[in-house]
């Protein structure tokens, strides 16, 4: 984008001018709040979305003072939000690999991922675990100083898990607790100790593994933790005013997740009537997020990686698949907020792909494009603790921003085509800034014949 005389662009991209406004003019404004898409014009001015103009009918574009970008009838959306991020899985063909990376490799590996995530439109994600003690807090409290571009992101530990379960690695001759994804517990004391531990090392999440997961020997609908443990470990993070988040696949996971207000659910797999209810009767305390691409993938696409289609593990997770399906089905259409975010970050589920679970959300569990955006993007501000200024395009929000060639409610896929993506804006500067368009038109709402009007290819369970 050149300059036009309010102003700098850097070379980098970066609006080397920070007192001055940024306005987005001709533009088709997509908020997330679920109203009908409307034209008119967006203003940022610092970090903040300042003012919203509707244009009325047809296309304006008007006079002021700083940058301003004529987008030609382009699409202005709230940038993505990933509810299950995992900076330090590193795209690697199984857990091991994830573990065994050394800690000077698995930083550098971090910063990487922080820009693949964002390089692919997601300028926010939930911290789901880390594969060791501090790389999610550095790598936060990086991204915020500045020192590297990433998505706003929040810190966890490792997953905390009982002693043989999911995360527990140790074999009997080696005992080397580094071998471990998660921290192995045993006794609600040692539940007080760990939890303490992270608190200690920055964290702003607790995450219990309280269910099993196939792949690592022990099934999913396996529930590992006792009552007692639990119980421990929500009062030690309350106490310190920290969130809590379960690895939860099991219909009494599920249930140990209402009974303690474990706030973040993932996966919740195997849901009953039991579950649903009493999820429902408190659906404004809890968020899921089922991790659709995990299953499908490792189910259909991990043949490569030692999990061969029509295998027993594979059928497993073509079961499990089917039963989260069902399961989200149903939560949705009580009014359970149920959330993108798919396991991202193992080679048959890379970084940088995430946006794939929209198109789930509307091929598998049936909801509207406006209703799977809005999973990536309002409810996405409310797990990221910051519904009130993150998520939508609203006057006074952060301005983190997508600028899209094409209308994504006509077709939810061209969120995963990086060329389509003009514009990624996070805190009010532009990672991805806008090219100057050759002529008026050239990227208008009519050129979507790339995908077409309706999305083709299916993934039935």
């Amino acid at each position: 984008m050149a300059d036009n005389g309010n102003g700098t662009w850097g070379g980098n991209g970066q609006n080397t001018n920070s007192s001055s406004d940024i306005t987005f003019g001709n533009v088709n404004i997509l908020d997330a709040t679920g109203a009908a898409p409307y034209s008119g014009e967006v203003t940022v001015s610092g970090n903040r979305i300042k003012s919203i103009t509707r244009s009325g009918g047809g296309y304006s574009f008007g006079q002021g003072n700083g940058q301003r970008i004529d987008c030609h009838g382009m699409t202005l959306m709230p940038g993505l939000i990933d509810a299950h991020l995992h900076l330090s899985w590193n795209n690697a063909p199984g857990i091991n690999p994830i573990q065994m990376m050394p800690i000077e490799e698995h930083i550098l590996n971090c910063v990487e991922m922080a820009k693949i995530v964002l390089d692919a439109g997601f300028t926010s994600g939930r911290g789901a675990a880390a594969a060791k003690i501090r790389l999610d807090v550095v790598i936060r409290d990086a991204i915020n100083a500045g020192r590297f571009p990433g998505p706003r992101y929040t810190a966890a530990g490792p997953e905390i898990t009982t002693v043989g379960g999911l995360g527990d690695a140790t074999l009997p001759h080696i005992t080397d607790p580094g071998l471990n994804l998660g921290i192995p517990v045993s006794g609600p004391e040692e539940v007080r100790r760990t939890v303490r531990e992270l608190i200690k090392w920055g964290v702003d999440t607790i995450k219990l593994n309280l269910s099993g997961e196939e792949i690592t020997g022990m099934p999913a609908k396996v529930t590992q933790f006792s009552d007692e443990e639990v119980a421990m470990a929500v009062n030690e993070a309350r106490r310190r005013g920290k969130t809590l988040a379960a690895h939860a696949r099991s219909k009494e996971s599920i249930m140990q997740c209402v009974k303690y207000g474990i706030e973040f659910i993932y996966h919740a797999s195997f849901s009953d009537e039991e579950s649903l209810d009493a999820l429902e009767a408190v659906k404004d305390r809890h968020i899921v997020a089922p991790g659709l691409a995990w299953l499908l993938n490792t189910a259909r696409n991990a043949g490569d990686y030692g999990v061969k289609p029509g295998s027993a593990m594979a059928e497993a997770y073509e079961r499990e698949l089917e039963a989260a399906i069902d399961s989200m089905k149903k939560m949705h259409a009580r009014g359970i907020r149920v959330l993108i975010g798919g396991d991202y970050g193992f080679a048959w589920t890379p970084h940088g792909t995430n946006a794939k679970d929209i198109e789930y959300f509307v091929d598998l569990l049936g909801m509207s494009p406006m209703e799977a955006i809005q999973a990536a993007t309002l409810y996405g501000g409310q797990i990221m603790e910051m519904g009130d200024e993150l998520g939508t395009i609203r006057e006074g929000c952060l301005a983190d921003l997508l600028l899209v060639d094409g209308d994504p409610l006509r077709d939810v896929r061209i969120l995963q085509d990086r060329n389509r993506i003009k514009a990624i804006m996070k805190d009010g500067k532009f990672h991805k800034a806008p090219q100057e368009v050759s002529r008026p038109g050239a990227y208008g709402l009519s050129s979507d014949s790339t995908y077409g009007d309706s999305m083709t290819r299916r993934y039935s369970a």
